[in-house]
């Protein structure tokens, strides 16, 4: 499985739904979420700054995470949803070399 990380934010149909019921188990509707595709959630955060919440998961593919996104922001209560998937910086440098290599500049 690949790994993702998400962050998002919060919008005020969420905050009125945490203000209502302050208990809400978001983790286990995350769960939920990365379970129906095929995923698993390795750690959740709510944190201060640009962003609401950041996520760390487990899923088969990016298409999958781009599905989780679709349906929760089309909820109302996330937006601003980024998907991020870690990169091999010495694999992708082996490649920029190669490319680097052969690229002209405009004019060249």
């Amino acid at each position: 499985m690949a790994k993702f990380y998400l962050m998002g934010n919060y919008t005020a149909k969420a905050f009125q739904g945490f203000i209502a019921n302050p208990d809400t188990d978001r983790r286990a509707a995350i769960n939920a979420v990365a379970s129906a595709v095929g995923g698993k959630v390795i750690d959740y955060d709510v944190v201060r700054g640009s962003y609401d919440f950041i996520l760390k998961l487990e899923a088969p593919n990016f298409e999958s995470m781009a599905a989780a996104k679709l349906a929760t922001e089309a909820t109302g209560a996330v937006t601003n949803i980024t998907i991020m998937e870690p990169i091999n910086i010495n694999s992708t440098a082996k490649l920029a070399a190669k490319v680097a290599g052969g690229y002209k500049e405009p004019g060249k």
